[in-house]
């Protein structure tokens, strides 16, 4: 029973990494389950037998993803010399995974008002490791006396990740849809930075 479930769990791996390289380089839009299954040399009816449709697999794809980044930041969590190193290191490692992943995003494009509960769900709970990292940084500096704690120190994260949005939305208040053109990332990077800087400097 264990080597059946083992070979369909590499069988599914197989899948979502074939998937990936598809959504990456073609974009969800473009890519269809018979070239994924093609891909794989796989039959199409194996391939949905696995996942039902292109969405599900998408998402599944798309939680693979989220995992890889959450362990980026969970691998540094604690390790951070000040809370501004700790949003530094957040800002950089996400716009890496965007930058890197771009094309894979044409997906909240298609569907921006319209996402599905699995991705909100992926996207809570990438923001929820993001609050706890940069939590924990903001407890090291308060301990230490660098920063004065206040009431509410995760209104304070939360806050700070809100403007830090709201630099991706003014990138594309021009446009009816709000994520950012990839020529535009750049920018929100250094914005973000600057952002964080000013912000932070202001709590000592």
């Amino acid at each position: 029973m264990n080597t059946v479930i083992d070979q369909q769990d590499t069988k599914k791996e197989k899948i979502l990494e074939a998937a990936h390289s598809r959504f990456l380089h073609y974009g969800y839009s473009k890519t269809t389950m018979n070239e994924i299954a093609g891909d794989l040399a796989m039959s199409k009816a194996l391939l949905y037998y696995y996942f039902p449709d292109k969405s599900q697999l998408y998402v599944e794809v798309m939680r693979k993803l989220a995992n890889d980044y959450i362990y980026l930041l969970e691998k540094r969590s604690g390790t951070f010399v000040n809370l501004q190193e700790a949003f530094f290191y957040q800002i950089n490692t996400k716009h890496n995974f965007v930058a890197r992943n771009y094309n894979f995003f044409d997906f909240f494009r298609i569907n921006e008002q319209n996402l599905p509960d699995m991705i909100w769900d992926i996207l809570a709970l990438i923001h929820k490791k993001e609050v706890e990292m940069l939590m924990l940084s903001l407890q090291q500096e308060t301990d230490s006396g660098s920063i004065k704690l206040t009431k509410h120190p995760e209104n304070l994260i939360e806050l700070l990740l809100d403007a830090l949005h709201g630099v991706r939305m003014c990138a594309s208040s021009h446009k009816k849809v709000a994520f950012p053109d990839k020529e535009h990332l750049e920018d929100i990077h250094q914005k973000r930075l600057l952002l964080a800087e000013i912000f932070i400097k202001g709590l000592r």
